[in-house]
């Protein structure tokens, strides 16, 4: 604010003398290339310090003449604030206590005083960097007055003292006239009051009885528009919102296609650098947004809003429906924080709250906005959209009945939306968990038919491999094995060889099939463990001791290593197939282990947990490989696979092992040079059988 020192003239001043004051300002501005008048409406779009709530003032900016008329309301005529958060202005000169107003009233033409006034108005729009600009702009342009300007002000003033006839600050009301002067005014009111309750009772009795929100939504606008007297009164909505929009009444292209965003608040966005235009081709609106003559992201396209419902006075009004709005506003929490705190935007005259916004200005100018009132429509603390109020060919002053109003209906219309959001999300998840259900059941269906076969299946697999298969193989293993006891003059060095390969072969064949039927028995459940008390020890060497043969055939160095105290030997658990699991890693760890490299079996006893680890010096395998080196059917891709083959059983039967006696088997490996096999198996508790 200013302080006296910088001032040229101080006096208390009716209202109705200080507002000719600022209309000699404007006056004068005319006759000054490029200067602009700006006035306490260019306030009624923010939210604003208490001191700037009570005053007044007009600026004349331009480089060859600048003028600062301030006035502030004395504080026992404080009408500065009023409900909810609503910035009301000082009263007209049109308003009945106009001729008891006073101001302090202050005017100058002090180059620093007017600078400092336009500092501290500019800090102000933080949230708008387009009209922050242009006041730092107006601020560095100032310069001193023109001698023969500042002589037409003067006289400009002179005359006007010298036409007024003397005015007091308060006029003593008269002593004589009819009664119904005096009550006429409070009658008018009360009767409108009557009216607006009725209208809002009627409202909120729609809501409560329907739940077709279109038509609230219709009936409710048309009714307020027009008890209201308003040019044009429609909803705003932002994007993301379900609720259906009002058709177009012509035949332009679908609301829902264009997602028109004509924000008819459009102030409170921050506009800096923004191009916008109304493209019309051929009665066509063109689907191209553009900031600055360039394509919009997506995202930037996505925080619009635009207009669902709207009710005119006439159809010579613009409809607002037929617009597309080209540009992209960027959002700032702290001018949408003020509508999510119950701010009621009234703006009075459109040309003088947006003087500092050429481009916003020019596009209300097109859609024939001249004065408008917006309420929040707001629930569960979500800004949903606006009441937007216009007077469309005047400026209009909104006085706290219409406010109030506006307020109240918003509030009603939140509550219809928020019944008809609540009915849709309830049908939506209804019809949603109905078709869940259908879906699910068929699918329970389908999987439970599936699993049948496929048990009937796994179950006459099993029965086919154990007769077809498993009787055969025993007689040929076994007469293969009564021939090669025969003794060596019956049988050539040639037959013998032939019979051992017949031999082994059907030992490697029985090997396979007993672990697919394991393997299928385990996952099929029918598995049960023989829990025995046995000696690790012993089932350590007497694994090591059934592969020496082998591993010596193969060049491979086998070695045990038992980090195990003797009296801790004793262990309870299924021996077969801990020996099984032995079997497996072993012959695994000498598959892949080239010529003179080793194998080591690692034995010992933490807790109640036997631990026992494999390590090779074999070909390792790759860690991108790792995930699948337990799954069934598996052989990984190495330079041995076509010399060591097999069914990629071994590991998944082997995991399997160790999971049905709640234990864990990890693998850590290394390309060439080797791998370490770990099997944690707990001691398992014995069944008692009664």
């Amino acid at each position: 604010m200013l302080s006296s020192p910088d001032l040229s003239f101080s006096r208390t001043l009716p209202i109705v003398v200080f507002n000719q004051l600022g209309e000699l300002l404007e006056q004068m501005a005319q006759r000054v290339e490029s200067a602009v008048v700006l006035t306490e409406a260019v306030l009624m779009r923010i939210c604003i310090p208490v001191e700037w709530q009570r005053q007044r003032f007009t600026l004349v900016v331009s480089e060859q003449f600048s003028a600062l008329l301030v006035g502030f309301e004395e504080e026992q005529g404080s009408q500065g604030i009023g409900e909810q958060g609503i910035y009301s202005p000082l009263s007209t000169p049109n308003s009945p206590l106009s001729t008891h107003l006073a101001l302090n009233a202050q005017l100058t033409f002090n180059l620093e005083a007017i600078a400092s006034f336009i500092y501290e108005l500019r800090d102000l729009f933080e949230c708008d960097s387009y009209t922050h600009q242009n006041l730092e702009r107006y601020r560095q342009i100032i310069r001193p007055n023109d001698a023969t300007l500042q002589s037409q002000f003067s006289l400009l003033l002179l005359e006007y003292l010298l036409t007024q006839p003397n005015q007091e600050i308060i006029a003593d009301p008269s002593p004589i006239g009819p009664a119904v002067y005096i009550c006429q005014p409070v009658e008018d009111a009360l009767k409108k009051q009557i009216s607006q309750e009725r209208l809002l009772n009627q409202v909120t009795t729609q809501i409560r009885k329907s739940l077709d929100l279109p038509v609230i939504m219709a009936t409710a606008i048309t009714q307020v528009r027009e008890f209201l007297e308003l040019d044009r009164l429609v909803i705003y909505k932002f994007a993301g919102s379900q609720v259906k929009a009002q058709q177009y009444q012509s035949d332009t292209i679908p609301l829902n296609e264009t997602a028109l965003p004509t924000d008819m608040e459009l102030s409170v966005r921050e506009p800096a650098e923004i191009y916008f235009s109304i493209h019309e081709n051929n009665g066509k609106h063109s689907p191209f947004v553009s900031v600055n003559n360039q394509p919009l992201p997506r995202d930037c396209q996505k925080n619009g809003g635009y207009i669902v419902y709207e009710a005119r006075a006439t159809d010579a009004i613009t409809s607002v429906l037929n617009y597309t709005e080209k540009n992209c506003f960027i959002r700032t929490s702290q001018c949408w924080e003020k509508y999510r705190q119950g701010f009621t935007l009234a703006v009075d005259d459109v040309e003088k709250t947006y003087a500092l916004e050429e481009c916003l200005l020019n596009f209300l100018r097109e859609c024939q906005v001249r004065a408008k009132l917006a309420a929040p429509i707001m629930f569960e603390d979500k800004l949903w959209g606006l009441l937007i109020a216009h007077q469309c060919d005047r400026p209009h002053q909104w006085n706290d009945s219409e406010k109030n109003l506006l307020i109240a209906i918003a509030e009603q219309l939140a509550i219809a939306i928020h019944q008809a959001e609540l009915m849709q999300t309830l049908t939506q998840e209804k019809q949603n968990l109905e078709q869940r259900v259908i879906e699910r059941t068929l699918a329970l269906r389908d999987a439970l038919l599936a699993a049948e076969a496929a048990s009937r299946i796994r179950s006459e697999f099993l029965a086919t491999i154990s007769h077809e298969l498993l009787t055969p193989l025993t007689y040929v293993i076994g007469m293969s094995s009564t021939l090669l006891r025969w003794p060596l003059g019956e049988l050539s060095q040639r037959q013998r060889s032939y019979l051992q390969k017949i031999h082994d072969s059907g030992e490697h064949l029985l090997e396979m099939i007993n672990d697919i039927l394991d393997l299928s028995q385990i996952e099929a459940g029918k598995t049960a463990l023989n829990i025995s008390e046995f000696s690790l020890v012993n089932v350590a060497e007497n694994a090591i001791k059934s592969l020496r043969k082998k591993a010596t055939s193969e060049q491979i160095n086998l070695k045990l290593d038992l980090q195990i105290d003797t009296r801790r030997d004793r262990f309870t658990a299924d021996a077969e197939r801990v020996k099984q699991i032995l079997w497996n890693l072993l012959t695994n760890a000498i598959k892949f282990t080239p010529e003179s490299g080793s194998v080591t079996l690692r034995l010992w006893v933490e807790d109640n947990t036997a631990i026992f680890q494999v390590e090779d010096t074999g070909i390792g395998i790759p860690e991108e490989q790792l995930p699948l080196l337990f799954e069934k059917f598996q052989q990984l891709d190495t330079p041995y696979r076509r010399r060591y083959e097999g069914t990629g059983l071994g590991l998944a039967l082997t995991k399997q092992l160790v999971e049905l006696h709640r234990g864990r088997i990890e693998v850590e490996s290394t390309v060439s040079i080797g791998s370490i096999f770990t099997v944690w198996i707990p001691t398992q508790a014995v069944r008692v059988v009664s």
